[in-house]
């Protein structure tokens, strides 16, 4: 996975503020194929730093992302990376999915980069109430390009088990994405202040010394691969009259979540 040397490689468009969204399929999700996509936006008034925090802070998370059903971490294998548990809403009435990754993440200066990948957790199998997704690769590059102001860069490699109708490829590819960069960056703005009144000091991102989490050994996970898992055939699912009527906001809108 690279992220420099990306603009022009692909299709680039513009969608709800968010800059440039790259798909390295151009839209296209074959049946029971992995979907690659990326989105870049620029972040005034957020501090590379903030970004950062807001990306790695899971009681935050649970506050501004919407489509989060359960999420947690699992375990430490480094001082810079664990194990973690997410499970998210898709666009009724799919079946919602999970994915349990290996994280590792890296600050470069003022830039940081956080990258993950689905692995075998042996507490931690399949649900029968969600489908398991695959991370192949995802990824974030974090770039200051001042004191308050930073562009982050956005890339996945991934495979949602199984065959997707078509609308889903259109309304993620158009504007999911698009949107969660842009609810992002709200929360970002937020986080300062409700973050004063939830445990300031707490990050163990930045200092390993306050994890909480137990160790893991590299030896006790395996890397997940996509074929082991059930193949879910949801091509035929048409999209509820929620979805339609929620457009490109779809489930969990585009309004202000309570961040307090």
């Amino acid at each position: 996975m690279k992220f420099r040397g990306l603009e022009g490689t692909d299709k680039e468009t513009q969608c709800m503020g968010v800059q440039k969204v790259w798909l390295g399929n151009s839209g296209r999700l074959p049946r029971g194929g992995d979907w690659d996509e990326g989105c870049r936006m620029e972040c005034h008034d957020v501090p590379a730093e903030t970004l950062y925090d807001v990306l790695h802070d899971i009681e935050y998370r649970k506050k501004w992302d919407s489509n989060v059903i359960e999420t947690f971490d699992i375990a430490r294998l480094t001082v810079n990376a664990d194990v973690g548990y997410y499970s998210w809403r898709c666009p009724k009435p799919l079946k919602n999915r999970d994915v349990i990754t290996l994280r590792s993440w890296l600050p470069m200066g003022t830039d940081y980069i956080i990258m993950n990948y689905s692995v075998k957790h042996p507490k931690y199998p399949p649900r029968k109430d969600l489908v398991r997704a695959v991370s192949i690769q995802t990824g974030y590059l974090i770039q200051s390009t001042g004191p308050k102001s930073c562009v982050i860069t956005y890339l996945a490699q991934v495979d949602p088990k199984g065959s997707l109708p078509k609308w889903v490829v259109n309304k993620s590819s158009q504007f999911l994405a698009p949107k969660a960069m842009k609810k992002m960056y709200k929360a970002c703005v937020k986080y300062p202040e409700w973050k004063q009144k939830h445990q300031p000091h707490f990050k163990p991102w930045l200092h390993p010394e306050q994890s909480p989490l137990p160790s893991l050994a590299l030896s006790e996970l395996s890397v997940q691969h996509a074929d082991s898992l059930e193949n879910i055939d949801e091509s035929a699912v048409t999209e509820s009259r929620e979805e339609r009527a929620g457009g490109a906001g779809g489930e969990g809108s585009d309004d202000d979540t309570s961040l307090t």
